[in-house]
């Protein structure tokens, strides 16, 4: 076989049935990307013969004498980026980047008439980040970032650092490294929902040619452990085992086998022969409360830390603020109705995987998509016995995670193989094991009951909450408590009671998931407060106004108060505002004929990080040439932290952030930190290296003052040196001076995420319906976001337009099925659809002018925030349509006709211009 791959010739045969995507990782072309081995997400497309492929489906034979094009290829020889290179570079048409190679490679293939039809277009690229608008605009040429001049760093648009690696595919993520003698994982998982393993017979496994060992519950640690991360283990279940003799969902790994190629690890995997006992399962979680029902967990309550396993009640969450039964004795108007949402997955499009092996010098060390090195190594060693300086755990460039990655799913069967063989072992899910072997959102039916007098003064709100939190417990009562934390809090009402239950069930677990419960408990609240001011005859958007707490008012949740959380700045206002000027606008696009026109608000709460503490270490040094390293723990996953942590201390060292370059993610840079989640990536990273910088700036302005034998305020810090009546002092040379009499400039910064602020958004749609076949188009899409002090931007406008399209999708469409049995249904994504470009709209983003009193600068989180708001108010728009208020979730095509075939209700009429 002939193959020219950029210009370089190769021979090599590829194996049997071997796809054109790994052909090429596998000689170094790492830009080429698995997403979904399908054919679905077009992360893998390369150019054959100037023609756009997505090379998993495509046999590599089938590219003898033909000239293969991969992103690396696009660049000219001199290294001058491609056009289509530049446009995404200058309009920073990315996030996390993962699926960039792929839309520059379809992009670039584009004829003219192509490029005025980019829905059809981008049909087969799927990106989970951004939105879409960031690569519409790349697409067309229009240019955000600013050049990284000399000037105050914090509020301006400058771009991501790793961006030039992104575009040219040199940025490495997980798997995007060789390690010589590599072995392949593959897992054998369970075909039943509840079950225990009588026998395992390996015999016929071991006999495949190439298997290196096949592992099983006798080869497990006996402790249990949950796959969550937090900075308090004890905030989770211990329920889980690297493998176990009993197995509660199907999909859960059985077996490891460890081989010296994937196909020999999966038929190895194949020949496990497994004698079950099957066990009877319960799947709905108010069957799994009730006295009889299945036990999924037969633990002692107090060791595993669950709340009533006799009854799989893995946590629950009861208050009462005053009396509800005197508030609603005290109504007008009651409202009540049970909501229900949907098990979302993820859908990141680098799947969960780790690579490890030990050093040079004996320490393991573990390669992985995680957002959570830090806890993962501390998890690591407390399971197999070892110190922590003889374990490393280091995340490349992460390729999404939502929360996904916060959790052990991957590093800790990996690391068993690696202690047993002493060989590099690497494990990678499959797309569809991403589905039936990860996490999902948790599903949630909340029953909310509201009351309000005349005036549209609430006197009583009342929520019993039930979530799915599947067959293991990880982040389910932290989810659980903080889904009716916030929800409840951001409404002032005399009379407040809650009923919250997390469920264990026999089916896929649920985890942490952006907005981590209170999209899902605000969908209810939310709408029903929409609901309840119809009943009055009073505006829902003044209604609610009414009701919002105000800036120093007490934040009150039944499920109680939490003393470190604080209104430190309050945008609240602001953002209603925006929506009534958004309202108050002339309609400037009309629906066609006959279809159903709505408007529909919601807001959100959020605090801006996790209580009980959430820890951040930074340095910051000086290098000899005069420009800065800084080493932060937190993970850059498309959160754009790198990015804002270069901001910050630009501004502390009165330089350009092109002289810092910043190292993450990496238990060796420094002393520790909890990882990237719950919006902390600014707020608490951020503030470590905020405190880190300004201790470098005073050490070096102090030891240039002593040099120098000059005042301390004498001296100036300025780009690459240090101002003084008599000159200046170049870095470089400062550096020298303090080489000379040993002195190390370098400083930490350390933050432990305590007091917390609270963010604030709102949301709002006009949405059009065909009465006739149940479709809907968005008009329209504004977001209200107080994020404080706004470091960056271009790049925080990205995470909320990815929050609302990432929202939308579990409005409209995405939805992990599970059939009677407990099996996933959906495990692909041409079975399990996400927004593609055509199907999110243009959101409106507008920032409001606050400055927080506890975030670094005046900033607050924005990642996780505009999530929320997104569903209700989508509801509330088409409540608005149809007169019609549904109270599930998602809200298909299909689901929206059948409500309207047959309601009797009168819709509204359309808007008028």
């Amino acid at each position: 076989m002939k193959i020219d791959v950029n210009g370089r010739p190769f021979t090599e045969d590829p194996r049997p049935g071997q796809c054109l995507r790994t052909y090429l990782r596998e000689r170094g072309w790492f830009g080429v990307k698995k997403g979904c081995d399908a054919g679905d997400c077009g992360a893998c497309t390369v150019h054959v013969d100037g023609e756009p492929v997505h090379s998993c489906l495509y046999p590599a034979f089938r590219a003898d004498g033909r000239s293969v094009t991969t992103v690396e290829g696009l660049a000219a020889e001199d290294g001058e980026l491609h056009p289509v290179q530049r446009k995404f570079l200058d309009a920073q048409g990315f996030q996390c980047g993962f699926c960039t190679a792929g839309f520059l490679m379809t992009t670039a293939a584009l004829n003219e008439d192509q490029l005025t039809d980019l829905p059809r277009a981008f049909k087969g690229n799927l990106c989970r980040c951004t939105g879409y608008r960031a690569i519409e605009d790349a697409v067309r040429g229009v240019c955000h970032a600013e050049a990284p001049g000399a000037g105050e760093a914090v509020g301006r648009n400058l771009p991501a650092p790793a961006g030039p690696q992104v575009v040219t595919g040199t940025a490495r993520y997980t798997f995007d490294i060789d390690v010589p003698g590599l072995l392949h994982m593959k897992l054998l998982r369970s075909p039943h929902a509840h079950a225990r393993i009588t026998a395992i017979d390996t015999k016929a496994a071991l006999q495949v040619p190439g298997v290196q060992a096949v592992f099983t519950h006798h080869d497990a640690p006996e402790r249990h452990f949950s796959t969550a991360r937090h900075e308090h283990p004890t905030e989770d279940p211990d329920d889980t085992r690297v493998l176990d003799d009993t197995v509660r969902y199907i999909g859960q790994r059985v077996a490891a086998v460890v081989a010296d190629s994937e196909a020999a690890a999966e038929e190895g995997c194949r020949r496990v022969q497994v004698t079950y006992e099957i066990l009877p399962p319960v799947l709905d979680p108010e069957e799994a409360m009730r006295p009889g029902a299945p036990v999924v967990h037969d633990k002692d309550a107090a060791t595993a830390r669950i709340s009533r396993p006799q009854n799989n009640v893995v946590g629950e969450a009861h208050g009462e603020i005053g009396s509800v039964e005197a508030g609603f004795a005290e109504a007008d108007a009651i409202y009540e109705d049970t909501y229900r949402t949907q098990r979302v997955q993820h859908a990141s499009l680098e799947t969960h995987g780790a690579v490890a092996w030990f050093d040079e010098d004996n320490r393991l060390t573990v390669r992985t998509s995680s957002q959570t090195p830090f806890l993962t190594r501390r998890a690591l060693c407390a399971l197999y016995d070892l110190p922590e300086e003889q374990v490393r755990v280091v995340a490349g460039r992460v390729g999404g995670g939502f929360g996904g990655k916060q959790e052990m799913l991957v590093e800790d069967i990996v690391a068993l193989a690696v202690l047993r063989l002493r060989r590099p072992v690497k494990l990678e899910y499959t797309r569809a094991e991403q589905f039936y072997g990860a996490t999902t959102r948790h599903p949630f039916t909340i029953n909310v009951k509201a009351g309000a007098r005349r005036d549209g003064q609430l006197t009583a709100l009342q929520l019993r909450v039930v979530s799915n939190t599947g067959a293991y417990g990880n982040h389910g009562p932290a989810v659980m408590f903080h889904s009716v934390g916030e929800s409840m809090a951001v409404y002032r009402a005399p009379h407040k009671k809650v009923d919250a239950f997390s469920v264990y069930t026999h089916t896929v677990p649920a985890g942490a998931f952006r907005g981590y419960g209170l999209g899902q408990v605000m969908f209810a609240v939310e709408s029903a407060l929409d609901e309840l001011a119809r009943q009055l005859g009073l505006d829902p958007l003044e209604f609610k106004a009414r009701n919002i707490i105000g800036p120093g008012e007490p934040m009150l949740s039944p499920s109680g108060e939490e003393e470190d959380l604080h209104i430190a700045s309050y945008g609240l206002d602001q953002c209603l505002a925006i929506v009534r000027r958004a309202q108050a606008e002339p309609v400037t696009q009309l629906p066609p004929d006959g279809w159903l026109v709505g408007e529909g608000t919601a807001l959100a709460m959020i605090a801006t990080g996790p209580p009980g503490g959430h820890i951040a270490d930074a340095k910051a040094s000086l290098l000899p040439d005069g420009s800065f390293d800084l080493a932060v723990g937190t993970a850059e996953f498309g959160n754009g932290t790198t990015t804002v942590h270069r901001q910050i201390a630009a501004g502390e060292l009165a330089t350009t952030v092109d002289r810092i370059t910043v190292r993450q993610s990496d238990t060796d840079v420094v002393r520790h930190d909890t990882g990237a989640f719950a919006s902390t990536g600014t707020v608490v990273a951020g503030k470590a290296t905020l405190r880190a910088s300004r201790a470098l700036a005073d050490q070096l302005l102090d030891f240039a003052a002593a040099h120098l034998q000059l005042p301390r305020t004498d001296c100036t810090l300025a780009e690459e040196a240090v101002l003084h009546p008599g000159g200046r002092l170049t870095l470089k040379e400062l550096h020298a001076a303090g080489t000379a009499v040993g002195v190390e400039f370098g400083a930490d910064g350390h933050f432990g995420g305590t007091p917390r602020s609270v963010a604030f958004n709102a949301q709002w749609f006009r949405v059009a319906v065909d009465p006739d076949t149940g479709e809907i188009r968005i008009l329209r899409s504004v977001h209200a976001a107080d994020a404080g002090k706004v470091m960056n931007p271009m790049q925080c406008r990205g995470q909320v337009e990815g929050g609302v399209a990432q929202a939308l999708g579990a409005t409209l469409f995405e939805n992990v099925r599970i059939d009677e049995r407990g099996a996933v249904e959906t495990a692909a994504f041409r079975r399990y659809r996400l927004p593609q470009y055509a199907d999110v709209p243009r959101t409106e983003v507008h920032f409001m002018e606050t400055a927080d009193a506890i975030g670094p600068l005046g900033a607050k989180s924005m990642s996780e925030s505009p999530f929320n708001p997104v569903a209700p108010a989508f509801a509330n728009a088409l409540r608005d349509a149809t007169g019609v208020r549904f109270t599930e979730l998602p809200l298909t095509r299909d689901r929206v006709w059948r409500a309207l075939d047959h309601s009797s209700r009168t819709p509204r009429p359309p808007v008028s211009p």
